[in-house]
């Protein structure tokens, strides 16, 4: 039966793209039009909400994140369910499977003691609407104020160390989100006193979040992709447990990076770095990442530009020796220094 509703579609399909080629562009245009009419008219009959202002096209810019957001007819400010996901650093799908995902670590967290005032359920029902300039597609949501929520029980989560270690990143995010809202909030209640709101540019709250996240996400955002390692490992065929990405990196992987990487970014770089993000005497490590002292304008984009090309020079080399000829050759080192350390072992 499967199979002979599949045969049915199938003819179907090919039907309709055999009128579609027959069509004018007038016709197939009146037609898609048509199609939209009756996606809304369905949704109607469904009771679903409807979007009035707000696109994907316009979404709301943290950093480099953006999550779709939309203002429906009853007057709900929603975010995409998608966006608020990526917007605490959750990969994965979205749909009713993202929501799953970020209700189960929810409920792992109430299940530890930390009160999340019932937010597990809610988040395990996204509700769907039909999204403005979409031609009737739906989307999945959430009412706008989920989002403070659930950055504040991920952070209240932390305080009282329930965290495992690899959600520690969801915190650290959730803690800029958190500031950057609450700064953003006081301007537009003060813009709203005194009537400021009717003279400030469309998007200048949009500028100030953006400005004030970009420079503290830099503080902590990962840099260097996992990817990026997973290539070395391979070329200094050292066993790598794609089960465990965590795995301790060996030693000699901090000077292997500040060779491949500080080292040719550009002239004196390495030495400043090492200067303004010393060792510290006490516990052997510095006390913070060296891409955290680059430049958001020019230091962070021609870093990001240089590990691509590594990446990419990774994955033509089958082994480290010729790994190494191709960087020398592509990317030469920007020191006096020897191009490689000696590191056979």
């Amino acid at each position: 039966m499967a199979s002979e509703d599949r045969q049915k579609k199938s003819k179907q399909s090919r039907g309709g793209e055999a009128r579609a080629k027959k069509m004018t562009a007038a016709e197939r245009s009146k037609s898609a039009s048509q199609a939209s009419k009756a996606r809304w008219a369905g949704h109607r009959r469904e009771g679903l909400p409807h979007a009035i202002l707000g696109s994907e096209d316009r979404p709301l810019r943290i950093g480099e994140i953006e999550i779709p957001c939309y203002v429906l007819e009853d007057g709900r400010r929603v975010l995409s369910q998608r966006g608020i996901k990526t917007s605490i650093g959750m990969s994965g799908s979205g749909g009713s499977t993202g929501a799953h995902r970020m209700a189960r670590f929810v409920a792992s967290i109430e299940a530890k003691g930390v009160d999340t005032k019932g937010l597990a359920a809610s988040i395990n029902r996204p509700f769907r609407f039909v999204a403005t300039g979409a031609g009737g597609a739906t989307a999945f949501g959430y009412e706008a104020t989920v989002l403070p929520e659930l950055c504040n029980v991920i952070l209240e989560a932390r305080r009282s160390g329930k965290l495992l270690k690899r959600q520690a990143h969801f915190a650290d995010r959730c803690e800029v989100l958190v500031r950057g809202l609450a700064n953003v909030g006081i301007i537009a209640l003060v813009d709203e006193a005194t009537g400021y709101q009717e003279h400030r540019t469309q998007n200048a709250l949009a500028e100030i979040l953006e400005a004030f996240i970009a420079d503290e996400l830099q503080k902590w955002v990962p840099t260097f992709p996992a990817k990026f390692y997973r290539g070395l490992f391979r070329l200094w065929k050292i066993p790598f447990d794609p089960k465990n990405p965590s795995l301790r990196r060996p030693q000699f992987f901090g000077v292997l990076t500040n060779d491949l990487v500080y080292d040719r970014l550009a002239p004196g770089v390495r030495r400043e770095l090492q200067r303004l993000n010393p060792v510290r005497k006490e516990t052997g490590r510095r006390a913070r990442k060296h891409h955290q002292y680059l430049t958001r304008d020019m230091g962070h984009p021609a870093l990001k530009a240089h590990i691509t090309a590594l990446m990419a020079l990774q994955d033509v080399s089958d082994t480290k020796a010729q790994f190494r000829e191709l960087v020398d050759k592509a990317l030469p080192k920007r020191t006096e220094l020897p191009l490689f350390p000696d590191l056979e072992e």
